[in-house]
């Protein structure tokens, strides 16, 4: 948690008003977070606005910049653009509670608030389920296509079971 601390956006001192914190993360920061990544390479900045009202905090989190891939089709490497926006509500309370979508609920003692998850959120939110390099020839994908499973329409053509049918006839019937 200690290396966390870097991402913490101090507001206790802060005037009322529009607030610009700027974070460059790199891989060394998605190594904090024990999970394991889909993408090599980041380089991408964050530009966290931190709007404070009396009674609360808006923070809009905008995450730019690149990481590799490797292409679903090709296996090769290619760089992806990273550009993503959350805009997150934060009040006080008694206790932290972040089960709220858009609204996380920070103790009234705290002075500083960690935006580390949200910004590795942020970044995971930007990787495409599809990796596709831009670099995918036609070729390749008319081979693809050549194979993939093909949906047959004789399977999707509803035959009806003797058994139902009967069972329909009495309810006409009555």
């Amino acid at each position: 948690m200690d290396k966390l601390r870097n991402y913490d956006v101090n507001f206790s001192g802060l005037k009322t008003g529009r607030h610009e914190f700027r974070f460059e993360i790199n891989k060394e920061f998605f190594q904090l977070f024990d999970t394991e990544q889909e993408f090599t390479n980041p380089r991408i900045s964050v530009n966290v606005l931190l709007d404070k009202h009396s009674t609360f905090l808006e923070f809009e989190i905008k995450v730019n910049g690149t990481v590799a891939l490797v292409c679903d089709i090709t296996n090769e490497n290619f760089d992806h653009s990273i550009e993503n926006e959350i805009k997150v509500l934060v009040k006080f309370g008694e206790e932290y509670d972040d089960s709220e979508e858009d609204v996380i609920t920070i103790p009234t003692s705290d002075h500083a608030f960690n935006v580390a998850q949200l910004v590795y959120e942020n970044v995971a939110l930007s990787i495409p389920m599809k990796k596709i390099s831009p670099n995918v020839s036609d070729e390749d994908l008319a081979i693809l296509e050549k194979f993939s499973p093909k949906e047959n329409d004789e399977e999707e053509e509803h035959k009806s079971d003797p058994r139902w049918d009967a069972l329909k006839n009495l309810k006409n019937k009555n």
